[in-house]
């Protein structure tokens, strides 16, 4: 039950790090659409438009933290977890679609300088931009690091490309108050490229996640912790998985053959207990139980059933 009312928290945590988000993005975007309308900055236009696309994210996202909440049933067993990976991959897709936008814009810059007017008010609206990302970007990942959430990191990553954005809209606007007019489009390109880097780590997490990857530290603690069980002879595999932002586990451990069924099924249920209270975000363990012959090697005997 205390897991349970801890999954629960971590979707409330993660329901309120997108709701504070999208209202610091949302104002962020409102104050810079109008220096766009004052100044016709077609850079700044950009970057409220990256600003609009990032607070909207948040829509996947929430979706996937109500799904999340679903009981499992006889058809997804497992339960919903799986939706945040999804809207992982569907954030992903939106960093890369802002990149190619950045590219574009600074290409048409490149080829198409325009004058800029009121710099300082887009140079203004562009540091409030890059601090309103860049609060938001620390927010989502700090919090989805906390409650397990890949989808959430990799927003919060996407939050910082359009902190880079604005960086490159304050660094135009200067060059642009110095008279260099390619100044804007150059440093844009430069920021698409950093932009890109950002997408490569964004996408990098998004796909270990959908290929069951976990932290290797994660399953030598797993190991150390069976260990430590008394009655357990030898662990065998390991294997764990994300659901959502929750972790489940199966292991196999080796046990005296004279103990009784009864007697090996509370061995079980220790180890089990045991790995949810050390391994962070585990909320559900299965332990497969085999055994060895009086005097036997515990080695030997997880090697007769991995060959099986």
């Amino acid at each position: 039950m205390d897991k349970v009312d801890a999954a629960m928290e971590t979707s409330r945590e993660g329901m309120r790090a997108l709701w504070l988000s999208l209202g610091v993005l949302g104002s962020t975007a409102v104050v810079q659409a109008v220096i766009v309308a004052l100044s016709g900055s077609v850079a700044l236009l950009g970057d409220t438009i990256h600003n609009g696309a990032d607070a909207l994210t948040a829509v996947p996202l929430g979706t996937a933290f109500v799904l999340g909440r679903r009981a499992a049933n006889r058809r997804y067993t497992y339960g919903y977890g799986r939706a945040e990976d999804l809207a992982g991959v569907a954030i992903v897709l939106t960093i890369a679609a802002s990149s190619a936008l950045a590219a574009y814009e600074a290409v048409d810059r490149l080829l198409n300088p325009r004058d800029i007017t009121n710099l300082w008010a887009v140079a203004g609206a562009a540091v409030a931009g890059f601090i309103g990302n860049e609060w938001v970007a620390r927010y989502r990942i700090r919090t989805g690091r906390r409650i397990g959430s890949a989808a959430l990191v990799a927003d919060g990553l996407h939050a910082r490309t359009d902190g880079f954005t604005s960086l490159a809209v304050l660094l135009g606007a200067g060059g642009a108050a110095l008279g260099w007019r390619l100044a804007d489009p150059v440093i844009g390109l430069l920021i698409t490229a950093a932009i890109l880097m950002v997408l490569r780590n964004a996408a990098r997490e998004v796909y270990r996640r959908l290929m069951d990857s976990v932290d290797p530290q994660l399953v030598d603690t797993a190991e150390q912790t069976l260990h430590t069980v008394d009655g357990v002879r030898g662990v065998g595999q390991v294997r764990m998985r994300w659901i959502g932002h929750a972790l489940r586990a199966e292991a196999d451990i080796i046990v005296d053959s004279h103990l009784t069924v009864v007697q090996a099924h509370a061995l079980a249920v220790a180890a089990e207990h045991a790995l949810i209270h050390t391994v962070p975000r585990l909320t559900a363990a299965t332990v497969h139980i085999d055994h060895t012959s009086d005097g036997a090697d515990p080695h030997a005997a997880l090697a007769h059933h991995l060959v099986a």
